[in-house]
């Protein structure tokens, strides 16, 4: 497996026409800072464990919201590429038709959660 983990990798991802475009609101970012990393953290490992971790999903390439107003790791997930199997498989080379592993998922929530922050630091900087 490609580890995911790399400011390289955040780096790509901001140079995608579609992904760069996403970046969390107002509310969002106070949300986050009012929760609190930790329990974000747990949130993204709940929505990756149940949304993209099972090697058949029905729904797939439709189970992340992209709503401006929905949970942070939504938007993380469509910045990093990790909204659904098809997206990992294209930016990440995990591929379709398995179970993530508990490396997998570790890796997808370390880049969910470094986005997330760096994030919330340009908004400190505006």
């Amino acid at each position: 497996m490609e580890k995911l983990i790399t400011k390289e990798k955040l780096e790509a991802l901001s140079h995608s026409k579609f992904r760069s475009q996403f970046h969390l609101n107002r509310n969002m970012k106070n949300y986050a800072k009012e929760k609190g990393s930790e329990l974000i953290q747990q949130h993204a490992y709940d929505f990756i464990n149940k949304r993209l971790r099972p090697a058949h999903i029905e729904n797939d390439g439709k189970q992340t919201p992209t709503r401006r107003n929905s949970h942070p790791v939504f938007l993380a997930q469509h910045a990093c590429a990790c909204c659904c199997r098809g997206c990992l498989e294209k930016w990440h080379h995990i591929p379709k038709g398995r179970e993530l592993t508990d490396e997998e998922v570790d890796e997808i929530v370390k880049l969910l959660m470094m986005w997330i922050n760096a994030e919330l630091k340009r908004q400190d900087s505006k």
